[in-house]
């Protein structure tokens, strides 16, 4: 058992029969009354996201989890193929169980944590940040530039992005994978 203190953010608690990822979490202490944990959590069964405030020293039951570095192979209806880097073994994962399933490439390396218990995967950590090629974009308009004006662009992917006017088809972009949004132009 831990407790509210050993909170972090990618933690797996037990909770409320089931299990779930700590995706935010905001230590309060007010003025006036006891501290407490506002947390924001996901379930890693359903894909959920659900908001809990604990109180500070409630115990919480910790999942012990491993990670392996692993590499998406491909996709195949709302079923997911990876392969272990270290032992070549596969498996498959559904959709809801990763964070960007859009921006997943084949190739791309992502950390797979494990339930050392059941040996069954929990969550897919994806890399902070993809390259992409994008296959297809408007034509931006010449001096529409005076805003930060975005336009919707198709990423080789298949995922859409907003990007600025500038950025045309065949331009490789960097993807934030937390948020989904366009970072910046790579050059090559």
């Amino acid at each position: 058992m831990a407790s509210t203190s050993d909170i972090r953010n990618g933690l797996c608690i037990k909770f409320n029969h089931d299990i779930y990822k700590i995706v935010e979490f905001l230590h309060v202490k007010p003025g006036k009354g006891p501290a407490f944990v506002r947390t924001k959590l996901r379930s890693l069964t359903t894909g959920r996201v659900l908001d809990n405030t604990f109180s500070a020293g409630h115990k919480i039951d910790v999942i012990r989890v491993e990670t392996h570095n692993y590499q998406f192979l491909y996709a195949e209806g709302d079923e997911f193929h990876f392969m272990n880097t270290e032992s070549f073994e596969q498996i498959s994962l559904n959709k809801n169980i990763l964070d960007a399933p859009g921006l997943l490439k084949e190739g791309t390396s992502v950390m797979v944590q494990v339930n050392t218990e059941t040996d069954l995967p929990l969550s897919v950590d994806m890399p902070s940040s993809v390259i992409l090629e994008v296959t297809y974009a408007e034509p931006g308009v010449k001096g529409n530039t005076a805003t930060n004006a975005t336009k919707n662009a198709t990423v080789e992917t298949g995922a859409s992005v907003n990007v600025p006017l500038f950025i045309n088809e065949g331009d490789k972009i960097k993807i934030d994978t937390a948020s989904g949004s366009y970072m910046e132009r790579v050059k090559e």
